[in-house]
């Protein structure tokens, strides 16, 4: 069981993203207060879940003690849980310019959206918070203004990566702050906890100015049919380089999603993309010859509503694609989603469109370090110990491996749950904290091992049946029981059989003299379970009803 960290400690604590891709959520205690790094998502698929998220549980009997959520950056997978867990924490949100103004466009329609302090910081800024000394260092990403974290307690200094990689030219933004990272290294650091996201590439991540290049190469090449590129939402490099590629291939430029949309109106209002040509409305795209127009679209890993999706299915209310047309993936397959991304592509083959991807130019590169930037980093941090997280655990164990190879004394993998004490020389896992997963089922915030998503999930795989028995007041059958499935057997002569092989078993069974309804109620789901399961190999759910005849 969690407890309060003394004067003595100084605890580190992830609650989610330690063995998996997303969900980053990281706690850290001292002195009786804690600071929540980052409160993000991951997406769901299956059982009407949307979005999953982790579990702050543990933390929340001592919600008092904290001080503030500081967020490195702006990708759901950092930010995207404040609209959810904030009512439960009820602390100071801490961020920079560009990563504010996501947050408050995504709380702007909850009702409490005023409550939240949100503390605008300015890039490299150095605040104070109850017990710790945070330091913004500014790196490289995939999206604007990327921080790793100086926290600092009297025990010693801990660098927080964040999301990074090291780009000479990242086109939106400064270039990754060597010279303050390699002071720190000098200062002293207990510990790096780092991105372990693209550790299996070798070489360096690449610069988004070495895909600017390729693209202004390639939308010339193509001279017919509508272009639409493909990319992650909150890459605004790519957004510019794509928009300046296509105004010189002479196409205009159209966005399609709203989180394009949102992305583009909050880099507008935060002085990045100043200098590209107007977007024009879809629809006013359609009507323009195919050759003189291109669609920037969301979508790049299948996500089945998204606007790429909704395209391939011909379900998308403004754009449609016809056989010529071209669609290029300037992203990469997260880890995951390959079915679903395979899927959409099949669609828009069959639609007779082509396609490019990353495997055919080089128009994506990655926002995570690969093994060259991981070693350039342990250089100039020169960490005692190197902590992995922001990945699942081979990703994580081999980022461990790198660091021991290249210098780095000790490392530790934890997982989601693993109490670190950092304080007094060697970090070491001191206690495991129960962990889990919350999910937005509907309007709903549910626990991802809650009943009613196990009964979901037994239903999806086995089926339902719902029966109806007409009794009297000492439980004898008055009627003919009512039997109908849901998932179990097809409409027709199989459903006919099913129904009357079930209605003699319950007026068989409900002549027996078995004194209490309880007892003819766990009779028949006996029954009807064992001969579904002789039928089909499957034991459905069954939903059991006694109606009283009241005549």
């Amino acid at each position: 069981m969690l407890t309060i960290p003394k004067k003595k400690n100084f605890w580190f604590l992830p609650l989610g993203g330690a063995g998996e891709i997303g969900m980053n959520l990281n706690m850290f205690g001292h002195n009786k207060e804690w600071i929540m790094v980052d409160c993000g998502i991951t997406f769901g698929d299956r059982l009407g879940v949307d979005i999953i998220m982790p579990d702050p549980s543990a933390i929340l009997e001592y919600a008092d003690n904290i001080k503030a959520l500081v967020l490195t950056h702006a990708h759901e997978d950092h930010v995207g849980a404040v609209p959810y867990l904030w009512p439960y924490l009820k602390c100071p949100v801490y961020a920079t310019p560009f990563t504010a103004q996501i947050l408050r466009q995504k709380l702007e329609e909850k009702s409490w959206a005023k409550q939240v302090q949100i503390i605008e910081v300015p890039l490299s800024a150095r605040v104070q918070i109850g017990s710790f000394d945070i330091e913004y260092i500014t790196l490289t990403h995939s999206i604007p203004e990327p921080n790793a974290l100086a926290i600092r307690t009297e025990h010693g200094c801990v660098l927080h990566s964040g999301d990074w990689k090291i780009d000479p030219k990242p086109l939106i933004g400064a270039p990754t702050n060597e010279n303050r990272l390699k002071e720190i290294g000098k200062e002293g650091v207990l510990a790096l906890i780092c991105d372990s996201t693209n550790v299996f590439e070798v070489k360096t991540a690449g610069s988004e100015n070495d895909v600017r290049i390729e693209l202004e190469k390639l939308l010339p090449q193509i001279t017919a049919g509508r272009v639409v590129v493909c990319c992650f939402s909150s890459n605004l490099a790519r957004i510019e380089s794509i928009a300046h590629a296509a105004h010189k291939a002479g196409r205009k430029v159209a966005l399609i999603g709203r989180s394009l949309e949102r992305m583009v109106r909050a880099a507008t209002m935060t002085g990045y993309l100043k200098d590209l040509a107007a977007f024009i409305p879809a629809e006013q795209a359609m009507d323009m010859p195919r050759d003189k127009v291109l669609f920037i679209s969301t979508g790049s890993q299948g996500e089945y509503r998204s606007a790429l999706s909704r395209i391939s299915q011909k379900e998308h209310p403004q754009v449609s694609l016809d056989s010529g047309d071209t669609v290029i993936f300037s992203s990469r397959i997260i880890p995951g989603n390959e079915r679903s991304i395979s899927a959409m592509q099949n669609r828009l083959i069959h639609q007779e469109v082509r396609l490019i991807t990353a495997h055919d130019k080089d128009v994506h590169v990655s926002g995570h370090p690969g093994q060259e930037d991981l070693i350039t980093m342990y250089n100039w941090i020169n960490p005692q110990s190197l902590i992995p997280v922001h990945g699942e655990a081979r990703h994580m164990q081999a980022q461990a491996e790198l660091g021991l190879a290249n210098g780095i004394e000790h490392a530790l993998v934890p997982k989601n749950g693993s109490l670190v004490e950092l304080a007094g020389g060697m970090p070491k896992i001191i206690d495991t904290i129960e962990t889990g997963r919350w999910g937005i089922d509907g309007k709903c915030l549910v626990n991802m091992q809650s009943s009613i998503l196990k009964e979901r999930q037994k239903i999806s795989v086995q089926g339902i049946i719902f029966i109806s028995i007409p009794v009297d007041d000492i439980c004898q059958l008055q009627g003919t029981p009512i039997v109908s499935f849901c998932g179990v057997v097809e409409q027709g002569e199989e459903h006919q059989t099913l129904m009357e092989v079930l209605q003699n078993i319950i007026r068989r069974t409900m002549r027996q003299d078995l004194g209490k309804e309880k007892n003819y109620s766990e009779a028949l789901q006996r029954s009807v379970k064992q001969e579904c399961n002789q039928r089909f190999g499957k034991k459905p759910i069954i939903d059991l009803h006694f109606v009283k005849n009241e005549g």
